[in-house]
């Protein structure tokens, strides 16, 4: 069994931003409500799933300096796909002039992380460069004159490039989890928009983030003194303060990037991963733990040695 690195990464934005003076102009809160409460002040809004998931795609390749030819899997996370069915992964990979196979999976927030060890596990023998994207579309979902949820979630898209190698790879260990019976406390039927009991999912989320990369850490063998950088779903920033304040990780070593990017559920990890990683962040043999948690009720932390 062989491992994996990272060799490219890529995002996509849409190009309208909606600030929070915008949201307060029509719904009943303030600019100061909402920074306080969530860290946000401002989301990006437009385009489909597929539309940013080819955009992101395309800028880890070239990052990676490979062309599609040369991809023999793709792997999309995605809560919001454009069509019931196919899965739009296939979309994705016409547009991208891909020739290789390719699924959807939807673990909501946690989801590019699942995919993550989903596709580590497949990039072996014939399978040797991975494109892995998130990529949502939230404001479909969401009702915007609610205002404990409009202020929250935005579309975006992150992907990185995994390549096989030979011996143990970066991803030196991994957790994931489900409760399913916390589906009630954020969900979104077919065709509704996002319900979230907002106390109970900051409880759980705090909590499922600090056992997962505790869990994570532990099954690396290494301890979160070792973490350069933390790298956790951007959904609140008071969630990351409090798990990196338990996980005794500072805000310094922490990516954050949903100040200027809203939640884009599993699009938020990649996206703080390139922002850090195009900043200078992050140099080789830098250990990096990801964590995400969201609907359903799922979790997942991952660290990496980061050799890009």
């Amino acid at each position: 069994m062989g491992g994996i690195r990272i060799v490219g990464w890529g995002t996509a934005l849409p190009d309208k931003v909606i600030t929070n003076a915008d949201l307060e102009a029509r719904l009943d809160t303030t600019d100061e409500w909402i920074t306080e409460r969530s860290g946000i002040r401002e989301r990006r809004v437009g385009g489909t799933t597929t539309e940013l998931a080819v955009g992101a795609g395309r800028a880890a390749l070239a990052k990676a300096g490979l062309e599609p030819t040369n991809v023999d899997l793709l792997v999309l996370a995605t809560t919001t796909p454009d069509q019931a069915v196919p899965a739009t992964s296939a979309a994705v990979s016409h547009e991208l002039g891909l020739h290789c196979g390719g699924f959807d999976l939807n673990a909501a927030c946690a989801g590019f992380v699942y995919s993550l060890v989903a596709a580590s596990g497949m990039a072996t023998g014939h399978i040797r460069n991975v494109l892995l994207i998130g990529s949502e579309t939230l404001s479909r979902v969401t009702d915007w004159e609610d205002r404990s949820t409009a202020v929250l979630f935005a579309d975006g898209a992150g992907a990185v490039v995994l390549q096989a190698v030979e011996g143990p790879g970066d991803l030196l260990g991994w957790d994931l989890g489900l409760d399913g019976s916390l589906r009630p406390i954020l969900y979104a039927d077919l065709g509704g928009f996002i319900v979230m009991e907002g106390r109970e999912v900051f409880r759980r989320a705090v909590r499922a983030t600090v056992e997962s990369a505790t869990q994570a850490l532990r099954r690396s063998g290494v301890s979160a003194d070792e973490i350069a950088l933390f790298v956790p779903h951007q959904a609140n920033i008071r969630i990351i303060d409090a798990a990196g304040q338990r996980l005794g990780i500072p805000r310094e070593r922490t990516a954050v990037v949903l100040d200027r990017t809203g939640n884009t559920s599993s699009a938020s990890i990649p996206l703080a991963l390139a922002d850090a990683a195009d900043a200078g962040r992050l140099s080789p043999g830098d250990l990096v733990l990801l964590s995400g948690f969201g609907a359903g009720m799922t979790w997942a932390s991952a660290v990496v040695r980061w050799s890009a």
